[in-house]
């Protein structure tokens, strides 16, 4: 920096560009400081601070918005109009009643004989009973199923007059597993614990060695595969019913992959999920690619023509071509955590401010959506309710964004936040087209959660085989759950099932779409 001395120069020109000068250096200093101390902040709270993105009333600016005279926010919040939502009243919470399909075991409690006798002499009589149900569980049991194929033989003439075997025996029946010890439960049972729950082999493998049964994992990934194989003519139907609706919400998330040909163990593949279909009967498929590129949704995504929501990644932006018939949707939720970004980094020392107006901004958007959830709107009531509360709330934000990003450093937190909004925006306000459509992409992102929650306990596939498999099986049993379906007893089905199908109408009777949860409940006691 360089040093004023004002006896060095007479002429006030220079001294006057040495003073401006020096500002200017003390200014952009503040300035990088700033964003240090944001960085530092943003990484604390990424390691120590916890990782829900609800605002609650200790938040800053949660509540305290509307409780201090701060000049900036009530300028920029001077004649917003407030969105009129009917207010409720909240219940006590009351105990959900248990499951009415599950066994009850009745326990009769009475009072001791001699308490049956009053003391009067007579005998009490039965005026009724009070009952209360309690929640038990067996642990899970293991048991052998002995599968008896019956032998005949003639010993007349021992098959002298027969043509062909002489023996005849029950053919064996269709597995899942061929020639192996594992039945269709089996099978649902590890692949259900592994990629809905995120147990991973090696801990099932425990889980067995303790009830007495030596199931090694090596053995267990063998019967993943097998069993994914065995799926994929269901798999290109599920494609199929991908391309089918309005919307596909698209995300993906990183994997690491060993002994794939010709790359470094260390090197990153990725997880894509694709959400489409009927809206109440959605398909969801996992994809497992080794790259991040467009590539990848270009081509499964080929042929459709609809809305497609997705994060700002520059890989979706191919998509969206003159002639591809795919119109890009934006996501909301990743605005506001950017936002929410901010006020983290500040600290609940700092007053409200810019972040907490845009997370209101964003808070009366979502509220209106809530609405109509509540009251059960047609998505074209949803497009008429939104063309009237939301369409003003987003003219007014995006105003109070323009403003604010002229007068904001690009490189801060907050100059970051106002630019990827601004930049996403006309992907972003496209959800009030379509009833279908909501302001985020959680959708994808709730699918893919399963997988990202799993990967932490079993932080890599051991094989391109195994993330093929893990595509379809999440595929399986995220659809599953999507339709409304419980995904132990779905894949206990199909696993049953699916190896007699042959024909294209038998696989599309055991897809989750053409199945109810009283058919699968049929086969399960029947069995």
């Amino acid at each position: 920096m360089q040093l004023i001395n004002t006896e060095l120069s007479d002429n006030p020109e220079e001294l006057k560009a040495i003073i401006l000068s020096q500002d200017e250096q003390i200014s952009t200093r503040d300035e990088h400081i700033t964003i240090l101390e944001e960085q530092i902040r943003v990484l604390k709270k990424a390691i120590f601070g916890r990782k829900s993105e609800k605002r609650t009333v200790e938040e800053p600016g949660a509540q305290q918005l509307h409780m201090f005279n701060e000049a900036e926010v009530l300028v920029e919040q001077e004649g917003q109009k407030k969105l009129l939502i009917p207010e409720h009243t909240r219940q006590k919470p009351k105990r959900k009643p248990l499951p009415p399909d599950l066994p009850r075991v009745e326990v009769i409690e009475d009072i001791d004989e001699s308490e049956k006798v009053c003391a009067c002499g007579a005998t009490r009589s039965l005026i009724g009973e009070e009952t209360c149900e309690k929640l038990d569980i067996v642990p899970a049991k293991i048991r052998v199923i002995r599968i008896i194929r019956l032998k005949y033989a003639c010993k007349s003439c021992e098959g002298v007059e027969t043509e062909g075997p002489t023996v005849k025996i029950a053919p064996p029946p269709p597995q899942i597993i061929p020639k192996g010890i594992a039945t269709p439960g089996l099978v649902a049972h590890i692949a259900v614990s592994k990629y809905a729950d995120g147990l991973p082999l090696y801990r099932q493998e425990k889980i067995f060695s303790r009830m007495g049964i030596e199931l090694n994992r090596s053995t267990m990934a063998g019967w993943m595969v097998m069993a994914a194989e065995t799926c994929n003519p269901l798999m290109d139907l599920l494609y199929k019913e991908l391309l089918v609706g309005a919307l596909i919400n698209v995300d993906e998330t990183p994997l690491q992959v060993l002994n794939e040909p010709g790359r470094a163990n260390t090197t990153k593949s990725y997880m894509w999920v694709f959400r489409g279909g009927p809206p109440d009967k959605p398909a969801i498929l996992f994809r497992y690619s080794q790259t991040r590129s467009g590539e990848v949704p270009r081509e499964v995504l080929a042929g459709y023509r609809g809305y497609c929501q997705t994060d700002a990644f520059s890989g979706y932006d191919a998509l969206e071509t003159a002639d591809s018939g795919i119109v890009l949707v934006g996501c909301f939720a990743h605005v506001r955590r950017n936002f929410l970004k901010i006020v983290d980094a500040r600290g609940k020392a700092a007053k409200p401010g810019s972040p907490e107006v845009a997370l209101d901004y964003i808070g009366r958007l979502y509220k209106i959506e809530k609405f109509s959830r509540q009251r059960g709107l047609l998505p074209d009531e949803i497009v008429c309710l939104r063309k009237e509360q939301a369409v003003p709330v987003l003219e007014e934000f995006k105003a109070w964004m323009d403003k604010r990003f002229s007068q904001t450093p690009p490189k801060g937190l907050l100059g970051q936040a106002l630019n990827y909004a601004i930049t996403q925006w006309p992907k972003l306000i496209r959800y009030v087209e379509n009833g279908h459509i909501t302001p985020d992409n959680n959708a994808a992102e709730n699918a893919i959660r399963p997988f990202v929650i799993g990967r932490k306990n079993w932080l890599f596939s051991g094989h391109p085989n195994g993330a093929h498999a893990s595509a379809t099986l999440y595929s399986l049993i995220q659809t599953a759950k999507a339709c409304g379906l419980e995904p132990y007893q779905y894949l206990r089905f199909l696993f049953s099932k699916i190896p007699s199908a042959r024909t294209e109408e038998d696989y599309r009777a055991l897809m989750a779409q053409n199945l109810t949860s009283e058919i699968i409940s049929r086969f399960m006691s029947d069995e």
